[in-house]
């Protein structure tokens, strides 16, 4: 549960005199923290401000044995993918964006907070059972375009109600190239297209990350289930109840947008389309985090550019932020001199939460 909805879940749970929750849970503080000035002194500014939500949560923590996520944690889908998910796992969170989990191959579902309590409580959760969409990944990504590339294309594509009803499952070569957190980013824009969910069959990236995360045994015990049952990846000559298949060949960088998610403009086209439309043309902000891109894979991409940028004697112009997914991710950048790479050409690197709040009134102002 993030924050904002864990508290009255919280509240209606305790109603039911349970000492402890049914199934393992957790609490995530991340939705109430506003990012403007940087780091430490939005931190510090939040949890002043929302001190005795943090406290409320943490004590129920403590009373009924759930985990305890506290501010500058990290964003919830991040800690999860870090922490939570492995492939076979099923579970709800109270966020959208919980599909993020999807791309370490778990079954992963956003719910509102009272179907959470349905969870915490052991009471069967229902849903009308969804179709299966497959998306077949043939070829191999080349040049600029990277695995968010794949989602913001089949946004296009869908629209946002296009997946609607449907579990998304990715299938085919191409997922083979893939990264872990590139499957999550995948997973966890599932949601713009209205999918239940979306997922991933456990690849070698998997066990590589749940390695890398110090979740060794884990990792090595999916591999030999899915190797001895099959239980991780999809049985032989399965059927879906819809196919979309997507050239990675082919597939260029796109942007999504304005007004809608899936609106896919391939940015090759995405200048001649600005004037056809009249879209905005002048970019007045810049973000690299949130829940989608916060990883320490999108971090390097950026900085990547920054110095490509700096060797030819360019600066950024417009405000720019930066959000790592959790303190993991940012104690590793900073540990990798990213930070300072990101501070030295004018960035202000946010606390780690999911925090777009300030950008998006900046850019109001400035429309």
């Amino acid at each position: 549960m993030q924050d904002a909805s864990a508290q009255m879940a919280l509240l209606q749970f305790i109603t039911c005199g349970m000492p402890s929750t049914a199934v393992p849970a957790s609490i995530h503080c991340d939705h109430l923290i506003v990012g403007k000035e940087g780091a430490e002194e939005d931190l510090v500014a939040s949890i002043s401000t929302n001190k005795e939500v943090f406290d409320f949560l943490q004590s129920c923590g403590e009373k009924f044995g759930i985990q305890f996520w506290g501010p500058g944690s990290g964003i919830i889908h991040q800690i999860v993918l870090e922490n939570f998910s492995v492939p076979g796992l099923m579970m709800l969170g109270t966020d959208s964006h919980t599909p993020n989990a999807g791309g370490l191959g778990a079954i992963a579902i956003g719910v509102g907070g009272a179907d959470a309590v349905d969870a915490l409580t052991g009471t069967p959760w229902e849903l009308k059972a969804p179709k299966i969409l497959g998306v077949k990944l043939n070829g191999t990504m080349n040049g600029w375009t990277s695995p968010k590339d794949v989602i913001t294309h089949l946004a296009g594509l869908l629209t946002v109600r296009g997946g609607t009803g449907y579990i998304v499952e990715y299938f085919g070569e191409g997922v083979k190239q893939l990264s872990c957190t590139g499957m999550a980013t995948i997973c966890n824009m599932g949601a713009e297209i209205g999918a239940t969910t979306s997922t991933f069959p456990m690849q070698e990236a998997h066990y590589k990350y749940l390695h890398a995360t110090n979740r060794g045994p884990i990792a090595d015990l999916a591999k030999q289930v899915n190797k001895d049952y099959g239980f991780m990846t999809a049985d032989e000559g399965c059927e879906y109840d819809q196919v979309v298949e997507i050239d990675l060949n082919t597939l260029e960088p796109s942007v999504n947008g304005p007004f809608t998610p899936d609106l896919s403009t391939p940015i090759s086209k995405l200048k001649d389309t600005t004037k056809e439309q009249k879209w905005p043309e002048e970019i007045t902000a810049g973000l690299i985090g949130s829940c989608t891109n916060s990883s320490y894979q999108d971090m390097s991409r950026a900085v990547s550019i920054i110095k490509q940028a700096e060797s030819a004697g360019l600066k950024p112009k417009i405000p720019f932020f930066v959000t790592p997914g959790s303190e993991q991710v940012r104690a590793t950048i900073e540990r990798d001199g990213l930070i300072d790479t990101f501070e030295k050409n004018g960035a202000i690197v946010l606390a780690n939460a999911c925090e777009i709040s300030e950008l998006e009134m900046m850019v109001t102002e400035t429309q």
